[in-house]
């Protein structure tokens, strides 16, 4: 990803322990899950950290709340996240506390090294002030009057004296180290801290004078530090720098929300850049939404990861929140979509291909080929190319692809009539290849397939022919879902939703302003144009809309390749993926048609415009 040597170093945020998980802290663990026992299939040294970020003026007022102390609250609440982990299968390799001493030694160390370098200097700060985010703003970054991320809290007003790191100092240095250096992901990312960089920055306050809950200053002991001074030290507290450990796995990989890139690039790569250090990887994913709307706890709109696993199986959930959301982009959570993917893609596709191959093995026997030609369909190098660009929900498709052409294979072949034992062995050891890619997405069902199967969950096995014993059939690896009552209750209100939705007479009814602002509409270049096999009207389109997108367009009737290929385009970047012919389309173009369709135009901008702008 970021290196070549065989080490790998890949965290989360911590999380902030005031309240309990929810559904962005198990969506964040579950993707950085994926990527670390990616690269342990590959063979990498993996040190995959998580935590909670324990200090500050929000967890001050939490703990006073209660009877307990800071410490004793954040210490039961941090309990709670790594029951979120055991219950969701992550395999972390360290879980951080910013309580614990090995991580206040070594935000002391590097305070005093920033400080010692003449970037920290003593001053008065006044400013707007978000508890919830532990962040100082300006007006201009406020929405009508309070926190761009936080609305339903007040902003507040904090005037004292503290200690400035001279972010400011570091603006140029930023900008150079940032610009095409793949150091944020995805790209569009990239161009939003470059842009707002483009402004002056001001210095950082890294100090509080009334919070007593935190580590204190090392050259001021009446104060403490600053919350994010303090929590965005735990990537290299958690390898021990500036030890072996730091040495051998540094940089890292940071898997973080679109809610503080800027407190993961600005402000983290300064003090880097201040003490010496190479700059880590930010890789940002987007917020869960939940039937369309942002989470929100005053509108009860909220997802509950621990009640949510009592209801359905983990890997289910796991495979959905992947399979449903596209990676880098905002997504959607449906209990509704979950239990369809569930029933139609893991129980249909994948558990019934495993139960009946077994079964017909058991009963037909197998016999082993020199080479299994149904394997060769399988596109691995492509799978590895998007595990290494963290398109893991693309990766995601291409694996369940394969499973549609085994599936299809057992039809066409028809073993349980013709009794070839040497097409049912091409199903088995396909099946091994599916499960062994499966397993950094649904582990424990992966895992299942392997001691059924009797194979070991090696990436060098994904390719060879392996020597199998006796095959029985296999237990049921996913039962459905039925829909309870409750359930079908909001799956009837889902529904009438959508057909509400549909149910308008024409564009001006359905997009009013606030429908139409939802919509994410970039201009878009088509670097690349192929046909689709088995398709007559669809072209499969690779687009430039400021990140590269898959999008398939039924224009083949109406445009030449030549004529498509480096068109400027209007393209719809946050519907929801569709696949079609085994490949997952990414957005829509935007079209005009004559009333029977014997005519389509493509809408594109007046004048060349950079790929990714917006349309407004």
């Amino acid at each position: 990803m970021i290196k070549d040597k065989k080490y790998f170093q890949i965290s989360t945020a911590i999380d902030y322990p005031s309240g309990r998980p929810h559904a962005g802290h198990m969506y964040e663990k579950i993707c950085a899950d994926v990527l670390a026992r990616w690269k342990r299939l590959q063979g990498f040294k993996v040190h995959f950290s998580t935590g909670t970020d324990c200090h500050g003026l929000k967890l001050q007022r939490a703990a006073d709340k209660t009877s307990k102390s800071p410490k004793q609250f954040v210490t039961e609440m941090s309990e709670v996240f790594k029951e979120l982990c055991s219950v969701y299968n992550i395999s972390y390799d360290d879980f951080i506390m910013t309580t614990e001493n090995r991580h206040e030694k070594t935000v002391i160390n590097i305070l005093k090294e920033l400080e010692k370098k003449g970037y920290i200097y003593r001053g008065d700060y006044e400013g707007l002030y978000c508890v919830d985010c532990e962040t100082f703003y300006t007006e201009k970054d406020l929405v009508e009057g309070k926190c761009p991320f936080h609305q339903n809290k007040e902003i507040e007003k904090l005037k004292e004296e503290t200690y400035f790191f001279k972010l400011s100092e570091f603006q140029d240095r930023l900008i150079k180290s940032i610009k095409g250096k793949d150091l944020i992901w995805p790209k569009k990312k990239e161009n939003e801290i470059l842009n707002r960089l483009k402004e002056p920055i001001k210095d950082l306050s890294i100090s509080r004078l009334n919070v007593k809950w935190g580590i204190p200053l090392p050259f001021d002991k009446s104060k403490t530090v600053a919350v994010w001074n303090d929590a965005l030290v735990n990537y290299l507290s958690t390898v021990d720098y500036p030890n072996k450990e730091f040495k051998d796995f540094w940089p890292a990989v940071h898997i973080i929300g679109s809610d503080i890139v800027w407190h993961h690039t600005a402000i983290w790569y300064s003090m880097l850049l201040g003490i010496g250090v190479p700059l880590p990887k930010v890789v940002v994913h987007g917020f869960v939404n939940l039937d369309g709307e942002k989470l929100s706890k005053s509108k009860g709109l909220k997802v509950d990861p621990l009640e949510l696993a009592q209801k359905y199986p983990i890997d289910s959930i796991r495979y959905f929140l992947i399979k449903n959301i596209i990676f880098g982009e905002d997504g959607d959570f449906s209990e509704k979509s979950l239990i369809e993917r569930h029933n139609s893609e893991l129980a249909d596709k994948l558990g019934n291909l495993v139960s009946r191959v077994s079964a017909l093995a058991e009963t037909k026997g197998i016999e082993k080929v020199k080479e299994n030609k149904l394997l060769k369909q399988l596109k691995l190098k492509e799978i590895q190319r998007e595990f290494e660009n963290f398109e893991i929900d693309k990766a995601l498709n291409d694996i369940f692809a394969f499973i549609d052409v085994c599936n299809e294979y057992v039809q066409s072949k028809k073993p349980w009539e013709t009794g070839d034992k040497k097409v049912l062995y091409e199903l088995v050891d396909s099946i091994k290849s599916v499960a062994i890619l499966l397993w950094p997405f649904i582990p424990a069902s992966s895992e299942k397939i392997s001691k059924h199967f009797g194979f070991e969950i090696k990436f060098e096995n994904i390719e060879k022919n392996l020597n199998y014993g006796d095959i029985k059939k296999a237990d049921v690896l996913f039962r459905k879902i039925e829909i309870k009552e409750k359930e079908q209750e909001q799956v009837k209100k889902e529904e009438k939703i959508n057909k509400d939705k549909m149910n308008v007479a024409s564009m001006a009814d359905l997009v009013k302003y606030d429908d139409f602002a939802k919509l994410d509409l970039r201009v878009g270049t088509i670097l690349k144009v192929e046909d689709v096999e088995g398709a007559d009207k669809l072209l499969k389109l690779e687009v430039d809309t400021g990140e590269k997108r898959t999008i398939l367009a039924g224009i083949k009737k109406h445009y030449t390749k030549e004529e498509l290929k480096g068109k400027q385009i209007i393209v719809i970047c946050n519907l929801e993926p569709r696949v079609m012919k085994g490949i997952q389309s990414n957005g829509m173009l935007l079209a005009a048609s004559n009333a029977d369709d014997s005519k389509v135009v493509l809408l594109s901008p007046e004048k060349k415009i950079d790929s990714g702008s917006k349309v407004r």
